[in-house]
């Protein structure tokens, strides 16, 4: 589904719906008694685990995403770290997307606790109403410490602005032509979503110091500065023309992981993990019937070093095991050739995986020595089995280690794994 269009329009018609400390909310609301308490969501719970979303009493203690868990405790000592439940986070996921389809039938999820409403083809309908009774509905329906902050503006873009600016206000705001220009006028470039601190330095060496300086930038300026057309659809924005409203465009899929000091001690752990990060990217391409052509590896090391590698095959691919078969070739034969310590050790901090220049199965030259259909049809089923009765109903030798299946995880903010059957399903 792609909305975007070059045409203006000035009427605030898109909502866009943010989940309070979503991950830590979500723990909340499924264990009364974290209710009131600082909670840390985090990875794993080992003393270097990184801690992904917290609560908003954590954050009233000064606490940061992406702290360590001991840096965390150190400044917050009663804080209750809890591992990530990736089913739970998805199960409530899927009830909030079902109470935001109740009021309109274009809803796109952006991520697991994003979304975004378009009104733009409902006539007669108030948004702020709408806006105003999503929330309500939200805490009723699916859980009564499920808050979220809703912003109300002509395109996706903005709304996610006033979504943002809005959690201060009761998490409601509305950005329309007559008050754009007065929203803008009191943020920094930094303050826009996607704005940087490189390129806030970029933008102030051109000339362009504040967000609504921005919005009056030529078109042709903007894309000089960015050096790219990202430089013209930062003009749209800014000028009630959408650019955001595309669901599951997918340009490439990646799965990356970060690894403690703790967990890398084991090198089957990283194994492990490699395979983990395949399966997750095999269970993407499978659910959206796309192949690939190109695959990526990076593994970085406690030294700040990194071994990159990237190639293109000849046959497109979808299925875990080639994908670890054809990157482990790789690696050996970049061992043997050049007699390096091995790619895979225990001083790996971060593992990821890529894939990109998709095909789909209509539009691919099939090897004459498989049967893709059939491999296609195999994996479909075996994926749609495990959504169905649990991951663990159906598991290949593949997703074992020494007895143990693959434990699940999510990456934050993530929905390329759901369908509209899932959302169906509730």
């Amino acid at each position: 589904m792609n909305q975007n269009s070059l045409d203006v329009k000035p009427e605030a018609r898109v909502l866009f719906v943010d989940m309070n400390s979503y991950f830590a909310r979500c723990e909340q609301q499924a264990n009364y008694w974290l209710r009131h308490r600082p909670v840390g969501v985090c990875v794993y719970t080992g003393k270097f685990g990184c801690v992904i979303s917290l609560s908003t009493e954590a954050k009233e203690r000064g606490l940061k995403a992406g702290m360590r868990l001991n840096d965390a405790m150190a400044v917050c000592p009663d804080l209750v770290p809890v591992e990530s439940n990736p089913e739970r986070y998805r199960h409530y996921h899927k009830k909030i997307i079902g109470v935001l389809r109740n009021y309109c039938n274009d809803v796109v999820p952006k991520s697991i606790d994003e979304a975004i409403i378009n009104l733009s083809n409902y006539d007669h309908v108030d948004p702020m109403k709408i806006a105003i009774n999503i929330k309500k509905d939200i805490l009723r329906d699916v859980g009564e410490w499920l808050t979220c902050s809703v912003g109300i503006a002509p395109n996706a873009f903005l709304a996610k602005l006033a979504s943002v600016r809005g959690k201060k206000r009761d998490g409601l705001m509305m950005i329309t032509p007559e008050n754009i220009d007065a929203v803008l006028a009191d943020l920094r470039l930094g303050d826009l979503p996607g704005i940087g601190a490189n390129m806030s330095y970029r933008l102030e060496r051109a000339g362009i110091k504040t967000p609504l300086q921005m919005r009056y930038a030529t078109p042709q300026l903007l894309k000089s500065i960015f050096k790219s057309i990202d430089g013209i659809y930062w003009h749209y924005r800014l000028n009630f023309i959408e650019t955001n409203i595309v669901a599951h465009d997918y340009r490439g899929m990646q799965a990356m992981r970060q690894i403690s000091a703790e967990k890398r001690k084991h090198i089957n752990y990283i194994d492990q993990l490699f395979m983990t990060l395949c399966l997750t990217l095999e269970k993407r391409m499978v659910h959206h019937k796309f192949y690939c052509k190109s695959v990526g590896f990076t593994a970085r090391y406690e030294d700040g070093t990194r071994w990159d590698d990237a190639f293109t095959i000849t046959t497109p691919v979808q299925d875990a095991i080639s994908l670890m078969r054809m990157i482990r070739i790789r690696v050996t034969k970049f061992e043997e050739t050049t007699g390096a310590d091995p790619v895979f050790n225990t001083q790996i901090t971060q593992l990821r995986v890529a894939v990109t220049n998709f095909v789909n199965n209509g539009n691919m030259l099939y090897s004459l020595f498989e049967d893709m259909d059939r491999k296609e049809t195999a994996l479909k089923t075996m994926h749609e089995i495990k959504n169905k009765f649990g991951q663990d109903k159906l598991i290949r030798a593949v997703e074992m280690t020494d007895g143990k299946v693959v434990q699940d995880v999510i990456g934050f903010g993530s929905v390329k794994d759901l369908t509209d059957l899932d959302y169906k399903s509730i």
